[in-house]
């Protein structure tokens, strides 16, 4: 049996995160839920979404890439953004120096991956990439660990829940299925020069309709005024709140990246926009107010 020594630092935790494409208006999330909880009563379990697009894999790649940061070391995410559940794809245990992430090999810890990479990975044609130094993974094979019968199209439930429930519990990875050395990873987008502007791109549209970027705040904090451009709109300058404008306004949210929003409205609904739009930034506007 591998060593596991380098992960001996992480404490045994009955804190399990729930990230799914699942909807909260049928009984799939209280399922998973009472198969962790049959397997650990003891567990506490935290949803941070079930309203990922569906299918969406690198919109849950990057909400669980943000939100486990928030978490204490050594808490259980078990990320289930799944549609090739029932098809040849593997599930996963990825175990990093500060956590452990249970989720299909589909591409959906690419961020948590890429936290641990000081260049961008070299891919294989099938875009497989190796671990990061640090990182271990586990292909869940140890049915012993699964509920029975495991459906075909439920694996969140059947597999990851609880395997996540024993994992709380004390079980070593190693138990859980044998170790490998590499997962699917899938470049999050980054932003890119063209024309003398800086290109980003839509990431997510959260709850209340803002577009959230992948711009980070340093590359746009270097300029004294920025004007933004998004579906042939013009904002210029960045709003310290929310609430600074009666019209579209450019602001950094929380997670430190730029976003488009509305006052007390829906950006994504004034510009008809999707994950994926661009977005061009040019550090020196002429001097307008906003469009």
């Amino acid at each position: 049996m591998p060593s596991h020594g380098r992960l001996r630092g992480i404490p045994p935790m009955s804190i399990i995160t729930l990230t799914t494409d699942i909807g909260v208006s049928d009984h799939y999330v209280a399922q998973m839920k009472g198969v962790i909880l049959g397997i650990n009563p003891q567990a506490t379990i935290v949803d941070v979404s079930h309203s990922i697009q569906p299918q969406n894999i690198l919109q849950g790649a990057g909400v669980i890439g943000e939100a486990h940061r928030s978490f204490p070391k050594g808490v259980i995410h078990m990320v289930v953004v799944d549609p090739g559940v029932g098809t040849s794809r593997s599930p996963i245990l990825l175990s990093t120096p500060s956590a452990h992430f249970l989720a299909p090999d589909n591409g959906v810890l690419s961020h948590i991956l890429s936290e641990g990479y000081g260049e961008p990975p070299r891919l294989s044609e099938e875009g497989v990439s190796a671990l990061p130094p640090g990182f271990q993974g586990f292909h869940l094979d140890n049915h012993s660990y699964w509920r029975d019968p495991v459906s075909l199209t439920f694996h969140g439930r059947d597999v990851f829940a609880p395997v996540a429930a024993h994992l709380s519990l004390g079980v070593p990875p190693a138990s859980l299925g044998i170790e490998i050395t590499s997962l699917i990873y899938l470049p999050p987008p980054m932003p890119f020069e063209e024309g003398g502007f800086l290109v980003g791109v839509v990431t997510s549209i959260d709850h209340f309709g803002n577009l959230v970027t992948n711009v980070r705040a340093k590359l746009v904090a270097m300029h004294e005024r920025i004007e933004v451009e998004v579906q042939g709109r013009s904002i210029y300058g960045l709003s310290q709140s929310y609430q600074d404008a009666d019209h579209l306004l450019a602001i950094i949210g929380s997670g430190g990246y730029l976003e488009i929003a509305v006052r007390n409205g829906s950006a994504a609904e004034a510009l008809s926009a999707r994950v994926g739009l661009r977005v061009r930034i040019s550090p020196h506007p002429p001097k307008q107010a906003h469009s």
